[in-house]
């Protein structure tokens, strides 16, 4: 028998401290037949797929409401008129904030419930810094979030919440969702997989899975970087046994509040000063140098221009910076051409808190490979390559700098908006340093707004007792 499953979704995390709200053109967004041909989803099969659509942003400030609102409408016209079907997929990320509203994902999964019905299995896939509440939970009979921080099992996370709804419509089991919050709020900088305690706690939740009754366990760090009220970390647990899926996240969510104190960041890190001071010494390369506070995929503005001014102020010579968002900077310099030189302010474009650099900048290269929005321009400041892009966006990937003419391995120091390195730059780094900066999404997070979030919450406060209370999903009778 053919199933038809409805697919779509909405995917970004928005920091509340940034004043930047996202709008549609912020946005790749799939429909109809776009989706069906995304890589993105290309592991969609054996189905009767209906799609809907998706709208993916590189992470910033809140959404704006009439762009969540816009793109919801949409969505749910798409879905009613994609009735009757048997399953729903919902590809999301989990820490969408929108203007005015506390829960968006929770908004938007239970109005996508409401459209379908009571009836139809419901299936969605996460990010681990995704945020998680009973509105959701209550909507739901399958969650899959990510194991991995640096993300590198994205593709496989959505084809295990595919795989279970489809698991589920054919044998015509109805699986259930258990939950356990956990009131630690950490960023994934401190929680990385690769480090421990986290590696061991994520890979113990392959144990839980071949657990009679469960289906699939889920540790969730959350998002700290949103002043709400749902912020916080928790367990979630896919099964067809209530009482065995409301044990394992009870069992998970103590394990992540036990190692609560052990958290550390992974690479070396430090205070800007600190960091710059080995990059000079070091006699390896590349020196890999993060700017934590702005970095784009955490939600940071990503036009900070306080690195770019240590590393003038200090004369190194030889470094890489990618990249900086300024639109009127690379605009100026695609009115001046290749070769010019002129004085260019970098950064501060969209943030006002943003600090920028008046500089003397000779336009390298100009890159214009689809109109003004995407354009970016390489330029020489005092012996430092900058990397300008029109649009908010990471430099995360080889690719990235390669497409330029640089090759990041042959770099003395590659600076990048990030917090933990990429899986293409972290075997690349000699050394990994990360600098704890100002920005949006600043690692010093028990300094941050703190008005809304969760009380008690680790490690705003430190010293409270918590026992895990599991709860399940309203439709799990």
């Amino acid at each position: 028998m053919t199933f038809r499953i409805a697919v779509g979704g909405i995917h970004t995390e928005c920091s509340t401290s940034s004043p930047v709200l996202m709008k549609p053109e912020d946005f790749r967004v799939l429909r109809g037949g776009e989706l069906l041909s995304a890589d993105y989803f290309s592991f969609l099969g054996n189905a009767d797929i209906r799609p809907l659509l998706h709208a993916r942003a590189v992470p910033g400030g809140p959404l704006a409401r009439e762009t969540y609102e816009g793109f919801k409408a949409e969505f749910l016209a798409l879905l009613e008129a994609a009735l009757p079907i048997d399953g729903l997929y919902l590809a999301m990320h989990g820490a969408m904030n929108v203007e005015g509203m506390d829960d968006a994902e929770g908004d938007w999964i239970s109005a996508a419930r409401a459209v379908v019905g009571p009836d139809i299995l419901v299936a969605a896939s996460y990010d681990l810094h995704g945020n998680v509440t009973q509105r959701i939970i209550d909507q739901l009979d399958i969650f899959a979030a990510y194991r991995t921080a640096p993300h590198i099992d994205v593709r496989e996370t959505m084809v295990r919440a595919w795989s279970m709804l489809g698991k589920a419509l054919q044998t015509g089991t109805r699986p259930g969702v258990a939950w356990a919050p956990v009131p630690v709020l950490l960023p994934g900088e401190r929680t990385s997989t690769e480090d421990e305690p986290a590696k061991s706690l994520y890979d113990a939740l392959s144990r839980h899975d071949a657990a009679p009754g469960i289906w699939d366990a889920n540790l969730m760090v959350g998002y700290v970087w949103a002043d709400e009220p749902r912020g916080t970390a928790c367990a979630v647990v896919t099964g067809t046994d209530k009482a065995a899926a409301e044990a394992a996240a009870a069992e998970i969510a103590m394990s992540y509040w036990n190692a609560r104190e052990a958290f550390r960041f992974g690479p070396v890190t430090g205070p800007l000063a600190d960091m710059l001071e080995i990059a000079e010494q070091a006699t390896t390369r590349p020196v890999v140098l993060a700017d934590s506070g702005d970095n784009p995929t955490g939600g940071g503005v990503g036009d900070r221009a306080d690195v770019l001014n240590a590393l003038v102020e200090r004369d190194v010579q030889g470094a890489v910076i990618g990249g900086i968002t300024d639109r009127p900077a690379v605009e100026a310099c695609f009115a001046a051409g290749e070769g010019a030189t002129l004085s260019l302010t970098i950064g501060g474009a969209l943030d006002p808190a943003s600090p920028s650099a008046t500089v003397s900048a000779t336009v390298v290269r100009l890159d214009d490979p689809a109109g003004p929005e995407e354009r970016q321009a390489v330029v020489a400041v005092s012996g430092i390559t900058v990397i300008l892009a029109a649009r908010r966006r990471p430099y995360h990937r080889i690719a990235d700098f390669t497409r330029h003419g640089i090759d990041p391995k042959d770099v003395r120091l590659l600076v990048v908006k990030s917090g933990y390195l990429s899986p293409e730059l972290a075997p690349i780094a000699r050394p990994n340093l990360m600098a704890l900066t100002d920005g949006v999404i600043n690692q010093d997070i028990e300094r941050l707004p703190n008005m809304r979030r969760q009380r008690p919450s680790f490690p705003f406060v430190r010293d409270f007792d918590f026992v895990a209370a599991p709860r399940s999903s309203a439709r799990w009778a």
